[in-house]
């Protein structure tokens, strides 16, 4: 066996390094895939009914619901116990909401009247 050399040293220490720098990478990638994991639903709400981009998810977990009011009149989206607070006409609010079981729930609008004229519908968690 021949002794190291500055020259082998000097490698064995670049691919060591090398290695080193790899692991950060595989870990963002692996944060990247489960923030994507997590849902979000666009929600417009306006005179006088709600648009979801989706109106169920596939199992129980953390939803963000991006509420964009589109109307000309203040309101807010409720669901699972959470609300926004009234949002003025083009103005957006985030609700975070945990669903822990497989159900339906149902979302509204709390300014009164609204609900009753058509700004409610169901949420199913299958």
């Amino acid at each position: 066996m021949r002794p190291f050399t500055t020259r082998s040293t000097f490698t064995l220490s670049a691919v060591a390094v090398a290695a080193l720098a790899l692991v950060p990478l595989a870990t963002a990638r692996s944060d990247r895939q489960t923030r994507a994991a997590a849902t979000t639903i666009q929600v417009k709400g306006g005179e006088f009914s709600f648009k979801l981009s989706a109106k169920s998810i596939a199992k129980p977990g953390k939803v963000t619901f991006v509420f964009k009011n589109v109307g000309h009149v203040m309101h807010d989206f409720k669901i699972n116990g959470k609300k926004t607070p009234l949002i003025q006409p083009g103005k957006t609010a985030k609700l975070v909401v945990t669903f822990t079981k497989k159900k339906k729930y149902t979302y509204l609008c709390t300014v009164p009247g609204h609900a009753a004229a058509g700004m409610k519908g169901v949420f199913t968690v299958r």
